[in-house]
Order: structure tokens, then C-alpha cells, then sequence
């Protein structure tokens, strides 16, 4: 994985060139950007990081660019800063998934700290994201019948019962419930009920 940016969304460029500094005091990558049109034009959802929104912007603000984000659904934890001392907004802020919110002026340390907490956030997201990606696409290679059956085998139904209930022999629901465990790459039994509850398989019938 590719280290992780610190993107920086500030209309005023002695901002944005503050925070810059801060964060290669530590070797933290940083990429800034004068409007949020700007930054989501360049934005790569693939790269992870945090990204650091300030509030009071012309066009876009940072909430309205919070919620722009939240819409695509970027795991990238979004730390507001704002130089106003305005809890209104920092509530509705943390309401809509801010990590943190940050005032101005800044607190070297206090920027520096947040930033290492939403890199080991994000980590995380993307982690689980890919599991969770990784889980549908192995469920979208079950044929109608084998989500039938893990379905059943998730339910906790024995072989003897889900023959009876498919019309099938119990051999036939062997073999089903071995594809089953094969094209989910699952080891056990209980690791496919776990990954199911995580994920949420959507399965019909």
C-alpha cells in the first residue's frame, strides 16, 4: 500500500501552506488544494489518508464538501478546521462522520496527532473494505443453488434437513456445501458465519 496524504482543502493559501509545513516536520505526505471542486477533481478514494476540510469555503464548504464525500462513500476519516469557534457547526460536523474537528489557529502537536490517528483509522477502512468487496465477489460466484445452501448451512440446518428441504440426496448437499466453503475461501463453518454477519450477505429466496 502506498503511503498514506494528508490532503489539505483551504481557500486561503497561507492555510494551507501552515499545515504543509506542520506535517513535513514528520514526513507526512501532504497535497493541497484551493476549493473542494479542486480537490475532488484530483482525488484518488484508492489512496489512503485523511483529508483535512476547512469549513468557511466560497462555492463548496467543508461540510457541504463532507457530505459530497459521505455520498460516494470515502473511508478517508475528514478532519474540519475553521478558524470560527463555532459549535453548530462542529456538532453537525462530527453528526455527519468527522473524525475530528480542529480550531485555528492550529496546535502543532494537536494537528500532527489527529492526523496519525485518521491515518491508522483509514487503514483500517480500507482494510475491511477490501475484505468486504472480496466477500460479494466470492458470493457472486455461488450458483442459485449453492446460495441456497449457505444459506441453509448459515441457518445452522443439518445436511439430512436441507436434502429434505431442497429435494435433493444428502451426497448432492455435500458437494454443495464443499463448493460452498471452496468458492467463499472460508475455512470453517463458523469463519462463514462470521464473515456473513460482517458483511450482510443480500441473498433471495
Amino acid at each position: 500500500m502506498s503511503r498514506p496524504i494528508a490532503y489539505i482543502v483551504d481557500d486561503i493559501e497561507s492555510n494551507r501552506k501552515l499545515l504543509e509545513k506542520t506535517l513535513a516536520s514528520v514526513d507526512v505526505r501532504t497535497q493541497s488544494h484551493e476549493s473542494a471542486r479542486a480537490f475532488l477533481d484530483k482525488f484518488d478514494p484508492d489512496c489512503p489518508g485523511c483529508i483535512l476540510l476547512d469549513i468557511r469555503m466560497p462555492e463548496m464548504s467543508g461540510l457541504g464538501l463532507q457530505q459530497e464525500l459521505n455520498k460516494r462513500g470515502v473511508v478517508q476519516p475528514q478532519i474540519l478546521v475553521s478558524a470560527h469557534a463555532d459549535v453548530p457547526i462542529a456538532v453537525q460536523a462530527m453528526k455527519q462522520g468527522a473524525f475530528e474537528f480542529i480550531e485555528k489557529p492550529i496546535r502543532t502537536q494537536e494537528v500532527i496527532d489527529v492526523v496519525y490517528r485518521a491515518f491508522r483509522q483509514c487503514d483500517q477502512a480500507m482494510a475491511e473494505r477490501e475484505e468486504r468487496e472480496a466477500f460479494h465477489s466470492n458470493l457472486d460466484r455461488l450458483s442459485e443453488r449453492e446460495k441456497e445452501v449457505m444459506t441453509a448451512m448459515v441457518g445452522g440446518h443439518l445436511n439430512k434437513q436441507l436434502a429434505f428441504d431442497l429435494g435433493i440426496s444428502q451426497r448432492t448437499v455435500e458437494v454443495h456445501r464443499a463448493n460452498v466453503m471452496a468458492k467463499m475461501k472460508v475455512g470453517s463453518l463458523a469463519e462463514l458465519v462470521q464473515l456473513t454477519v460482517r458483511f450482510g450477505a443480500q441473498q433471495d429466496g
